[in-house]
């Protein structure tokens, strides 16, 4: 039989379905057929719906961007979000002059129990000090009902290695005192002075209080405002005190110091004689003199000792003192060590010290805005104490520090007086600070390799 003959039966068979065997292979293909069909329908189907979803997509996120972009839509979002009133606080205080624990917590209208019982259990602790300038954290819950807040947490530094906690706990609250853990670190830092000693050692990454200590240090040899010139070099090896997290929390004392000025090179060692921190040179002579040279950081000389129009008066008049031009409230120090005999008003010099040094030695310290925080008569103060704070009071034109020296109850020129030397080390002592310096020295060497 040929292929023909079987296609023309075959299609007899599906003409007529008399055959029960060409009806069941007629419907197997007919189910195939439509099977095909359905998923050729189905593909087609599901590529234009999904094609659709992306364009919807696009641009319903086009239309999301415009409308975040929209400052009315802004408004809205935020005005929502501020209905969704969070009823705890966080805020940050600065510690201000004459605060306490108690005055603070009330300033936040903190509920009066709770302040109470924080106070006594603070005064039980021995842990009422507080120290004006450092940033206080603090968090609170504010009342519903517009009463008084509740607090939950507050955080403040007493040094900075130690702070106290003050934690909730139910109806109770938890004082701990934190203190870190700190690592020593040794230091070695260069500079070249190119406007003046502060902001080259700023640049050059010196914390702000080494800076003033190496001051005071040079004090009775440099007038860091005159002596100084542009490219004069300095070099400070001092002690830093690091966390976990190597961040400087701390700094110790100056271990080394040279400062090369005016073709004229000072350089400096610590050494501790007898309980007392000193420095001396490489001949083991002390730096320390009776006064210092000049008894503030940062000022000009703005009128010299001797004959001068008085700026107020106007007419000649010898000035007995060296006045100082300095930003109000800039430190003024004890230029020596000794008793302060006055800390009041002394008419045209204003709020003014008097300290006695000795009996050959006295000096005043004239116009200041304040006192500061202890000086008063009878205090002993050490050399380089800050006493007061550089204002315009009395008979000023402008904020200074009119400075004097008595010698023998006679006033005389502080710029120009020759003070006596420091001590020189003798002895068993000189041999103790040689083999301290040869160790410097060593160390010095190792950190400018490293």
């Amino acid at each position: 039989m040929t292929i023909k003959d079987i296609l023309v039966n075959l299609a007899k068979s599906f003409a007529y379905k008399s055959d029960i065997k060409s009806s069941l292979i007629f419907g197997k293909y007919v189910s195939i057929i439509i099977y095909l069909l359905l998923v050729i329908t189905f593909f087609i189907s599901y590529t234009l719906i999904t094609n659709h979803v992306d364009d919807k997509n696009l641009s319903n996120r086009n239309n999301v961007n415009e409308l975040s972009q929209n400052k009315s839509f802004g408004k809205i979002i935020d005005h929502f979000f501020s209905g969704l009133n969070n009823p705890y606080v966080e805020s940050k205080y600065i510690i201000q002059n004459n605060d306490s624990v108690q005055k603070i917590l009330d300033k936040f209208n903190i509920d009066d129990k709770e302040i109470q019982l924080i106070s006594s259990k603070l005064v039980k602790k021995n842990m009422t000090n507080i120290y004006a300038g450092r940033e206080l954290s603090i968090i609170y819950k504010v009342d519903e009902n517009g009463k008084k807040n509740h607090l939950v947490s507050l955080f403040y530094p007493v040094t900075n290695t130690q702070r106290i906690e003050i934690v909730k706990n139910q109806e109770d609250f938890e004082i701990r005192e934190n203190i870190l853990q700190l690592y020593k670190k040794e230091t070695i830092v260069e500079g070249t002075i190119q406007n003046n000693l502060y902001s080259a050692a700023i640049s050059a990454g010196i914390e702000p209080n080494v800076i003033i200590e190496f001051a005071r240090i040079y004090g009775f040899e440099i007038d860091f405002q005159r002596d100084i010139r542009k490219g004069d070099t300095f070099e400070i090896f001092y002690e830093k005190f690091v966390d976990d997290n190597n961040i400087v929390r701390d700094t110790g004392k100056i271990v080394f110091t040279s400062v090369n000025f005016n073709n004229r090179e000072i350089n400096l060692y610590n050494f501790k004689d007898k309980d007392e921190d000193g420095y001396y040179d490489i001949n083991g002579k002390s730096i320390v003199k009776s006064l210092m040279k000049t008894p503030i950081n940062g000022a000009r000389l703005s009128s010299a000792f001797g004959m001068r129009k008085h700026p107020i008066l106007g007419f000649n008049k010898k000035h007995f003192g060296t006045d100082f031009a300095a930003p109000a409230g800039t430190p003024i120090m004890a230029s020596g060590s000794g008793t302060v005999i006055k800390a009041g008003w002394c008419g045209g010099g204003g709020n003014c010290v008097k300290i006695k040094h000795n009996s050959t030695y006295e000096t005043v310290y004239a116009h200041m805005r304040s006192f500061a925080k202890g000086i008063k008569k009878g205090k002993k103060v050490s050399q380089g104490r800050i006493i007061g704070y550089v204002g315009s009071t009395g008979m000023s034109t402008g904020p200074h520090l009119h400075y004097e020296v008595h010698v023998n109850k006679k006033k005389v020129n502080s710029q120009t007086l020759k003070l006596p030397s420091g001590k020189i080390l003798k002895g068993e002592q000189r041999k103790n600070f040689e083999i301290e310096r040869i160790k410097i020295d060593l160390k010095l060497a190792e950190l400018k390799d490293n």
